[in-house]
């Protein structure tokens, strides 16, 4: 149900009523399109809609930024026979080709050119996602907005004078805006039981995947070059779609690192698709939804608590208590998740095939004790200190600021506790001053502000 449409916007119902003011008819509006029905049981097409107006906006991402250098004539992207602007585009975005991740599922718009024999290939860096098929007409592209989530763009595989990012508009959402999104326009990793040919099981159960998943439950569709011990997962594995999928061979793609008889690697930029990367990569995924979620909710509330407030008559800034649960709702959501709290344990170590997990450590500086928030584990968890290093991107940072101050604020009680709560007692205490001091070291915005206030409020 989109915002404010309901059968009692028309006028001839309205013109039923002997009202006295406007104030009724907005009440009425307002309590029937806005409060019926909270941000996340809403359908995908409400962002399109005021406060967010997704396609309406404009955008800053990478993919934006790039296409203004181009057309300004101060970035070129070259082209080659083999990958197409692949190469030119990772390079221009600051991608690293160790991210290199393989899907043999058809999951694509450019289904038809997909198998095990001719995986889709993902990138990543922190905020951008650049997938790339063999013969493919089109690299496909999500760029995350601070403002806006995932934007999706393609841009054509053909030699050009000036290439041309194109914006999606609605294509992508139909797979890319939905629960298995959290209802926002964004990244999705997805384990599917697949057959010989590609074709994923309809039917059958399919896995949304994050740092949470069992291990049993990633990775179907993938390849997966790593060890891993005792522990298994669907990567590596196909079955054919007239055997039930209770017969899958979870031994059959166990501890693979070389895909070499699988399919021809030279083909790609790495061969490799590292176990350590689509860890990653499944975390930052949903970290980016839950973000964004956050950020559309807040925009939400603000915008029909204004609308409130005018109609009657209450002060500007006032928020009501139901504005406030649902704020404090999103809040708690993301500062779980950015905590690790209900991460899966590792059972065995876990290494990877490439030089991802050195490169992406690599990426952030270290405080004077030698620690960052990018520094993976891979023994009984994937980071050594569990918090997102995500809190440091720039969507996180540009969250409404009451959001933002609100997950600062629960995030320093909870650092700061001798006893965090049942809820955050997977965090030893150990855990919870690393974090704390490694935050004090690298100082962001929103962590020094509400230490500030915080000193404030004690010195009173």
């Amino acid at each position: 149900m989109a915002l404010l449409a309901s059968p009692l916007a028309s006028d001839d119902i309205l013109m039923t009523y002997p009202v006295q003011t406007t104030r009724h008819a907005v009440l009425l509006l307002l309590a029937w399109g806005a409060w019926s029905c909270p941000v996340a049981a809403q359908t995908s097409k409400d962002f399109e809609l005021a406060p967010i107006n997704y396609h309406n906006q404009s955008t800053t991402n990478r993919i934006s930024t790039l296409q203004r250098l181009i057309d300004l004539g101060k970035s070129q992207l070259a082209w080659t026979d083999r990958h197409g602007y692949l190469p030119a585009v990772l390079t221009a975005l600051d991608i690293p080709v160790s991210s290199q991740v393989l899907v043999f599922s058809k999951t694509s718009v450019q289904v038809r050119r997909i198998s095990p024999r001719r995986p889709r290939a993902i990138y990543f860096n922190d905020d951008t996602y650049v997938a790339w098929v063999q013969q493919g007409d089109m690299l496909e592209i999500i760029s995350m907005d601070p403002q806006l989530g995932g934007i999706f763009y393609t841009l054509s595989q053909s030699q050009s004078q000036q290439p041309q990012f194109r914006r999606d508009r609605g294509q992508c959402l139909l797979c890319h805006a939905n629960r298995r999104t959290r209802d926002v326009p964004g990244p999705v990793v997805r384990s599917l039981y697949t057959a010989p040919s590609g074709q994923p099981h309809f039917g059958a159960r399919t896995f949304v995947t994050d740092h949470s998943s069992p291990f049993s439950e990633r990775w179907g569709g993938y390849y997966v070059t790593g060890t891993h011990g005792s522990m298994r997962h669907m990567g590596n594995t196909v079955i054919p779609l007239d055997q039930p999928t209770r017969d899958f061979d979870y031994h059959a793609g166990a501890n693979l690192t070389r895909l070499d008889g699988l399919i021809d690697t030279d083909d790609y930029l790495s061969p490799h698709s590292d176990l350590v990367a689509l860890m990653v990569l499944e975390h930052q995924a949903r970290m980016h939804n839950l973000i964004t979620q956050a950020h559309f909710e807040t925009d939400t509330v603000d915008h029909y608590d204004r609308l409130y407030n005018k109609a009657l008559d209450r002060p500007k800034g006032y928020r009501s208590e139901v504005s406030k649960r649902r704020i404090a709702r999103v809040a708690e959501n993301l500062l779980r998740y950015m905590l690790f709290i209900d991460e899966f344990t590792l059972k065995s170590p876990v290494r990877g095939t490439s030089k991802f997990a050195r490169e992406f450590a690599s990426r952030s500086p270290l405080d004077k004790q030698g620690r960052s928030l990018r520094q993976l584990d891979l023994r009984r968890r994937l980071f050594r200190h569990p918090c997102s290093f995500l809190v440091e991107s720039p969507s996180f940072t540009r969250l409404p600021k009451s959001v933002r101050t609100l997950v600062a604020k629960r995030l320093r009680v909870v650092l700061q506790a001798k006893m965090p709560g049942e809820d955050y007692a997977r965090l030893s205490g150990d855990d919870r001053k690393t974090i704390r001091e490694i935050l004090d070291a690298k100082r962001p915005a929103w962590w020094v502000t509400t230490a500030e206030n915080s000193r404030s409020k004690s010195k009173k």
